[in-house]
């Protein structure tokens, strides 16, 4: 069972695919899914988020003002800028 990961800043798609473990800062703290997570939606705190895809790759970026969904196994992050570290998986 895989994670399917949307990572969308306000005007592009910046990285879609499956993953394995997606993580980010939320207001209240560090926040890890994995498949089979319980729904839920949280802001974003301006931070790291990092999704580890099935195949291993990796994605690290900044975020800044955004939201994060998780809905059978559906994990939707939107952010207004989203700035990927250099060396991360392209999309």
């Amino acid at each position: 069972m895989a994670l399917q990961v949307q990572l969308v800043a306000a005007d592009r798609e910046v990285w879609t695919g499956e993953a394995s473990m997606v993580s980010a800062v939320t207001p209240d703290g560090s926040l890890g899914v994995l498949p089979g997570h319980e729904p839920f939606l949280s802001l974003l705190a301006d931070g790291p988020v990092s999704v580890t895809g099935s195949s291993g790759e990796r994605v690290v970026a900044d975020v800044s003002s955004g939201f994060m969904s998780v809905d059978h196994d559906l994990v939707t992050i939107v952010a207004q800028r989203v700035q990927v570290h250099p060396g991360s998986a392209k999309a």
